[in-house]
This record gives C-alpha cells, structure tokens and sequence, in this order.
C-alpha cells in the first residue's frame, strides 16, 4: 500500500515522534512502522538526481517558469529538520539509519549549491525570479537547523557546512522587525508562492528558533573541531 505519510511535511511531522516512542518504551514496533513509512515515502517523493523532495506525488513531474522541477524551500526543511529529530532518537544499530544520515548529507549538499547570496533560499528553490528573489525564512530556518545539527553530530563536515550556517543565520537576523517579528515567511500552504515581507508565522519562528539552539551549540565547540 501506500504511504501514510505521502506528502513531504509528514517526515517532520511523525518519524520523530516514532523515534521518542521508541526512546521512551523499548518497543521496537515504533522502529519499524518508522523505517517502512519513510521508505515508502522517499521511493515515492526523493529525487534521485536534485537530492531534493517533491512536496507530494502531484509534484513529481511539476516545473517552474524556467523549466526547472518544482522543490519547495519548507519543505524541504521539514524534511531536513525531521531528518536531525529522527536521528537524534533512533537507534544506533537501526538497519535504516545509513539511509538517513545519506539524505541529511545528500540534502544538504544539494541546498549549499543553491544558496543565495543573502545566505538565504527562496520559495522556488530553483526558480528564484518566479518568486521576485525573495527571502523565505520557515524554508531556510529549519534547512539550517537540519545542517547545524548534522554539524553538531558529526554527520556534516564542519568545515564545510559551518560556513553556510553561519552565513543563513546572518541573512536571517535581517529579517526582524524592530518589534521583535520575524519576517518574510510564507503563509500556509502546500507549494512555493509570493508573499509580503512582512508576513509572518509561528512555523517560521519555530525552525528559527530550532535553528538558533543548534547554532548556540555550534558557538560553544560542541562539534568537531574545524
């Protein structure tokens, strides 16, 4: 059958939970209901090629103005922030965790390349002018939060993904208001769309927020030396 977690979102949404059950009870069914689900879904939704996923099956074949395939910046960010959540509670000897830790690193290779030079990712994250070249900061919190983790756990290399936290984390402390709002964070919604820059969201806030706590760890030397 198909996947309960067809659509991208769902990979933050369930397989930590799962990962803590397991944590928490010793029950290895959580494990495995886990492992089955997410194949299911990265057969379905992983790009191969982009190292990317499409939001769901809809957007398997979809395209931007440009001819370029549709990957949408937050989602892919629940995807590379479930990833960091899944991990961290997994267990070490779970046949399936070699998988994970490849995508966190597949991903994040993918994202670096594309990086803009705010330090920041559009919506469209390849089709930045369809989405006026702006910022979108839910997208880019929780793809930083997903590498600085990684940073953190000897996943990523720190000597190359320390320069591109550092340099989204710059981008987005730009994008607080003077009354403490952040900004420039899409609305609720299933694929990459325009915005006003002074749109702003609790999920937005959120993988801010997870983003900052990996980047404090960061800032104390606890990851590898450089």
């Amino acid at each position: 059958r198909s996947s309960d977690l067809w659509w991208c979102d769902a990979l933050f949404m369930g397989p930590p939970a799962w990962a803590r059950m397991y944590a928490a009870t010793g029950d290895p069914k959580y494990i495995g209901y886990l492992d089955d689900e997410w194949a299911k879904t990265s057969t379905l939704l992983y790009d191969q090629q982009a190292h990317l996923y499409a939001r769901d099956a809809t957007f398997v074949e979809k395209k931007e103005k440009n001819g370029q395939k549709t990957f949408w910046s937050r989602g892919e960010g629940w995807v590379m922030a479930g990833l960091a959540r899944t991990l961290e509670y997994l267990p070490k000897d779970d046949p399936a965790r070699a998988t994970y830790v490849r995508q966190l690193q597949e991903m994040a290779a993918a994202v670096t390349k594309i990086q803009q030079p705010d330090g920041l990712w559009t919506a469209g994250l390849l089709d930045p002018a369809a989405y006026n070249n702006q910022p979108e900061i839910s997208g880019s919190a929780l793809m930083t939060f997903g590498m600085a983790w990684g940073i953190n756990n000897g996943i990523l290399d720190g000597k190359t993904y320390t320069p591109v936290v550092t340099r989204a984390w710059a981008g987005m402390l730009k994008h607080i208001y003077a009354d403490g709002r952040l900004g420039d964070i899409q609305q609720t919604g299933a694929a990459p769309s325009t915005y006003k820059p002074s749109a702003s969201y609790n999920y937005g806030v959120g993988g801010f927020l997870l983003a900052g706590s990996e980047i404090y760890k960061m800032s104390e030397g606890k990851h590898a030396k450089q």
